[in-house]
């Protein structure tokens, strides 16, 4: 019994929610129905109020924008209807001047045609006061004629007589006199001109020489030049055509060499073979390559140097390297190249006291000795190679001519030429400007080279030992060594021929034959 109670105790509460949640389920559908019809009905008429809230308010926007539209259009008629009328107004205005401008040309065709025919009128009256004045003049001239009984062309004879003799005295006496003027003027004037290019273009002169000197770091230094057996000697002498001379000098070896870049040559291989330290025929050769490399920059710069000093621009690159290779020529013991600059100078002074065109004659005065540039390689005079590289390059004819006439070959015919033959005495005039007995060993030794290069089969020829040796490079392919006792024969017969010379001439063929391969 009581296990019974237990159980209804428990059960009892299920099944009281049991039955509860079948009577409260239908009523809450029920609930959750009419609510969300509610809401249904709330969401209908709220979607209607905005509808109508919109179609309101696109039907005042729509209102809005005729309105404004209405506006738009009639402030642009009314802006149109303006600009229509001051167009209008302008056009009256054009209108009135032209009609204004068309009287005042009317009236002043009018004063024009009433003064036309007043000058005609006063034509008409000068014409017969002319025939007037010609009959009074022809009544005069018969009077004349009859009181002096000349007639008119005899009575001009005589008086074109009288006057003529006393005007040719006069005129001779004028004309001596202001000759004499002029030459006395023109004497104090060139005085003064030339005495104020030099002073201006002050320039200090020395001759140059003949050799070199290289300072050694010990005299040991002086065996490894000459080598086992004289090898390196021999090597830089025939390589670089200069002569070497090793003496009891401490510490230095002297290059003897006409050529001055030869030499130049020879100095720079031997102060880099001193310096790398290692010497020997191979590397000889090639510093005597770098070394001519060097000479070859040299070459350019010193050109430019020329053209930059004396400011004479817009040269041809082919006559800047000439200039620059007359750095290394010499005239009379005188660097040409200096001289040029200095005669470029001088013209150029002289030129602007003259009042005659300053750059034609510093130019000119800088081209004069282009042909000595390559004279010892091209047959004729420094002046006619000169004028011919001139005209190559395309200078103009006052240079040209400047050039040609600056030794006297043509006469001077401009005042820049004048002017450039002054300039160039002035600068081989000065004290040790020049040494004459210089020039004349170079021309012999360069004559002597020249001889020797005529022959075939020649590759080179170098005069050493101040002229008393020639040695002659010959290739190998060529000349074969029977034939180098004839042909050191012949040379030697050529030279005794065609020059002047005091002692005797070595002359020394050179037959080397050289096999380069590489090792890859």
């Amino acid at each position: 019994m009581p296990e019974s109670l237990n159980f209804l105790f428990y059960i009892f509460p299920v099944v009281t929610l049991i039955i509860a949640a079948i009577i409260f389920f239908p009523l809450g559908i029920l609930y959750r129905k009419k609510v969300s019809e509610r809401e249904i009905q709330s969401a209908e008429e709220k979607a209607k109020r905005i509808i109508n809230d919109s179609i309101k308010n696109a039907e005042n926007k729509k209102r809005e924008a005729l309105l404004e539209a209405k506006e738009e259009i009639h402030k642009d008629r009314s802006e149109y209807e303006r600009e229509v009328k001051e167009r209008r107004t302008e056009i009256q205005k054009h209108e009135q001047r032209l009609r204004q401008k068309e009287e005042m040309f009317d009236k002043k065709t009018e004063i024009i045609e009433q003064k036309t025919e007043a000058i005609e009128r006063k034509r008409i009256d000068l014409d017969k006061v002319y025939e007037e004045v010609n009959e009074v003049k022809r009544n005069q001239f018969e009077m004349l004629e009859k009181i002096s009984g000349y007639t008119i062309a005899e009575a001009k004879a005589y008086l074109i007589k009288n006057l003529e003799s006393e005007v040719t005295h006069e005129a001779a006496m004028k004309i001596k006199e202001i000759e004499d003027r002029l030459k006395d003027e023109a004497e104090q004037k060139a005085r003064e001109h030339i005495s104020l290019a030099i002073q201006r273009c002050a320039a200090d002169h020395v001759a140059e020489v003949t050799v070199s000197v290289v300072p050694l770091p010990n005299d040991e230094m002086k065996g490894r030049i000459i080598g086992r057996e004289g090898r390196n000697i021999r090597a830089i002498e025939t390589l670089t055509g200069v002569d070497l001379i090793i003496d009891d000098t401490p510490e230095a070896i002297t290059l003897s060499g006409f050529d001055p870049v030869r030499r130049e040559v020879a100095r720079i291989s031997l102060e880099k073979l001193i310096l790398d330290g290692r010497i020997h025929p191979a590397r000889i050769e090639e510093m005597v390559e770098k070394a001519k490399r060097e000479v070859e920059q040299t070459i350019k710069s010193e050109g430019d140097r020329a053209t930059f000093e004396t400011g004479v621009h817009g040269l041809h690159p082919e006559i800047v390297k000439l200039l620059g290779r007359m750095r290394f020529r010499t005239s009379f013991g005188q660097n040409v190249l200096n001289h040029s600059i200095e005669v470029s100078h001088i013209a150029g002074l002289l030129a602007a006291e003259l009042g005659v065109d300053v750059m034609t004659a510093k130019r000119a005065g800088l081209l004069h000795d282009l042909g000595k540039a390559i004279d010892h390689e091209t047959d004729g005079s420094h002046v006619t190679i000169g004028v011919d590289l001139a005209k190559k390059y395309k200078e103009n004819d006052e240079v040209l001519h400047a050039i040609h006439a600056h030794h006297g070959d043509v006469d001077a015919k401009t005042i820049i030429a004048c002017i450039v033959q002054a300039s160039d005495a002035i600068s081989a005039s000065r004290p040790g400007a020049r040494r004459e007995n210089i020039e004349s060993y170079v021309k012999r030794l360069e004559r002597l080279e020249e001889l020797t290069n005529g022959f075939r089969g020649v590759e080179g020829s170098y005069a050493i030992q101040a002229g008393r040796e020639i040695r002659v490079m010959v290739k190998p392919e060529e000349v074969t060594e029977d034939q180098m006792i004839l042909m050191a024969r012949d040379i030697a017969k050529k030279i005794e021929d065609e020059l002047e010379y005091p002692g005797q001439i070595k002359v020394t063929l050179l037959r080397e034959k050289k096999v380069e391969d590489y090792a890859k």
